[in-house]
């Protein structure tokens, strides 16, 4: 039985998550204490709990603590049985969280997956959908060919959003090696709000003023307005960069991504220009991984071996190596912002 200490430095659901999926992958059983200790609310959050449940049902696991709020989680992992699934986290919980459990061990399948999950797309503390899509997805494609259809999208508090995602797992895996940055070739961007947010054409000027400040790297900015029809007023902004090492070609491109999510009272144009300047910073940083993809790469760094270069390893990050040593007879080596297994 692995022990893992759930408040060890940024101490939040991410530990439990990558827990349970290389659990599930390796047949190692594990004990958390203390989930998310620090937070406001500690303990399991729905979104936790329906990744539990997704994957005890996916392994036959035997599993103490999968409720509402509880802070020790036991998970005793039996024989994999694949199978497409259909989750409805039943509020605004985070899909792409509950994805960062499921995907990994989704990927080890010996056949097609669907995945149809129902929750929150676009909310705090959690990367947006189209962050999930456009930066973090096609970093897949050495492990598996994916479709993905955004059926409806979720604000807090109601969610309501509704993604799919179709995974075709490979044979043969590639190394991740993402260590230099390349030369930017392009930007682009999804600026999304609620219909009754039209009127006042909120994602027109989210995308607006992140173009203003983007157009400075003399590059094609393309950054697309859309309005859907949600149970919760919500809007934000998801803009990406690509880099290729290769002017002629366009194959394997580096992207960096960054987001913001609107809130009551503040205005667009301030959504728009936090996640351009955010994006100033990664690009600048001449780094191939950006902060927050870099510790969502880590499992499968871990897995299949390689190197990134980011521009912060942040707390997440380490507090995501903590975890993943537990499971994998592997080690990471940071040196300066570069990641080596």
């Amino acid at each position: 039985m692995i022990e893992i200490d759930g408040s060890y430095l940024e101490g939040g659901g991410q530990i439990v998550r990558t827990a349970l999926a290389l659990s599930t992958i390796t047949g190692k059983p594990f004990r958390v204490a203390s989930i998310r200790k620090g937070r406001e609310k500690p303990g399991l959050k729905h979104q936790h709990l329906y990744a539990v449940r997704a994957l005890k049902e996916l392994c036959s696991a035997k599993v103490i603590g999968d409720e509402l709020g509880s802070q020790t989680l036991e998970f005793i992992p039996g024989k994999i049985n694949y199978q497409n699934m259909n989750i409805d986290i039943g509020t605004a919980g985070s899909i792409t969280l509950l994805l960062q459990a499921v995907f990994p061990v989704a990927i080890f399948s010996d056949k097609k997956l669907i995945i149809k999950i129902r929750g929150g797309t676009d909310t705090i503390h959690s990367m947006p959908v189209d962050y999930f899509t456009n930066v973090f997805l096609p970093h897949m494609r050495g492990y598996c060919n994916y479709e993905t259809e955004l059926e409806s999208r979720g604000y807090y508090p109601k969610g309501g959003g509704k993604y799919i995602l179709r995974i075709e797992p490979l044979a043969s895996r590639e190394k991740t090696e993402l260590t230099e940055q390349g030369k930017l070739i392009v930007i682009k961007g999804i600026s999304h709000a609620s219909k009754d947010l039209l009127h006042a054409s909120v994602a027109e000027r989210q995308a607006k003023s992140a173009r203003y400040i983007l157009n400075k790297y003399d590059v094609p900015v393309k950054i697309d307005s859309v309005y859907n029809e949600t149970l919760s007023t919500g809007s934000g902004i998801t803009v990406w960069a690509l880099f290729t090492k290769n002017e002629e070609t366009f194959i394997n491109p580096v992207i960096l991504g960054t987001d913001t999510l609107g809130e009551r009272g503040k205005k667009a144009e301030k959504v728009g220009e936090e996640a351009a300047l955010k994006l100033c910073m990664e690009i600048e940083s001449k780094a191939a991984v950006d902060r927050h993809l870099a510790d969502q790469l880590l499992p499968f760094l871990a897995l299949f071996g390689g190197s990134i270069k980011t521009s912060e390893i942040t707390d997440h990050c380490r507090t995501n190596m903590y975890t993943i040593e537990r499971f994998l007879d592997k080690r990471f080596i940071v040196e300066g912002n570069v990641i080596t297994v």
